[in-house]
């Protein structure tokens, strides 16, 4: 089982920058699909980016350019750094683990609540 924490979240004005973690315990190893996804209110929850345990990333059209994912093994965390944040980018961000070769489980954080202001 896998457990994820998220952290990062908050206010910022337009054109700002926050950056999202998503710590695993017990590890980062076993997970195959390491991305974030949104869900702003009375919307569905989308992909916003993920990375990939061989490194291969993927972005959603409308944060390309504007949003990196990354991660480091070593502290078993994956990140999310938004740069020129738009309000339409408020939403609860989630992290989520997805185990697909291992066991076929997934698991979602508890959600961080961006938002930014105009």
């Amino acid at each position: 089982q896998v457990q994820l924490v998220e952290s990062g979240g908050g206010l910022v004005q337009a054109g700002g920058s926050l950056r999202l973690s998503c710590r695993a315990s017990p590890s980062i190893f076993s997970i195959d699909f390491m991305s974030w996804y949104r869900q702003a209110s009375g919307k569905q929850r989308e992909l916003v980016a993920l990375v990939t345990a061989g490194g291969n990333t993927h972005y959603a059209d409308s944060v390309k350019g504007r949003f990196t994912v990354s991660r480091d093994n070593a502290k078993n965390t994956w990140y999310l750094q938004m740069n020129s944040l738009k309000p339409e980018d408020t939403a609860l961000y989630f992290c989520n683990a997805d185990r697909t070769r291992v066991d076929g489980t997934n698991y979602w954080g508890q959600g961080t609540q961006v938002t930014v202001s105009s």
